[in-house]
């Protein structure tokens, strides 16, 4: 049987010369998430062959806590000050666990 949960992979991409200090930014907000109700898993991998490549897997509860992770104050301000780190728009994608 299936779990209910769901899964969310979040590609974000820095800029070369703005890796350690996103590296920085992305580990506080690991910090706060995982604090948050409904969190199941919030891990942050870095890319081996890119070390501009940092990648969250997460697993939520539902999709009503996901929404309210995006709208939590730090956030709000993890994404106001990526976006001069950032050398693309990130990927975020939520997934259903089908077996």
């Amino acid at each position: 049987m299936a779990n209910k949960t769901v899964k969310v992979l979040a590609r974000i991409t820095a800029r070369p010369d703005k890796i350690e200090e996103l590296r920085s930014l992305l580990l506080d907000l690991v910090k706060e998430t995982r604090k948050e109700k409904g969190c199941i898993s919030y891990q942050l991998l870095h890319g081996k062959a890119d070390p501009g490549d940092f990648t969250f897997v997460e697993e939520w509860e539902n999709d009503s806590v996901i929404d309210t992770h995006f709208t939590t104050a730090h956030v709000q301000d993890a994404f106001s000050k990526a976006v001069s780190l950032l050398a693309k728009e990130p990927d975020i994608r939520r997934y259903d666990v089908i077996e």
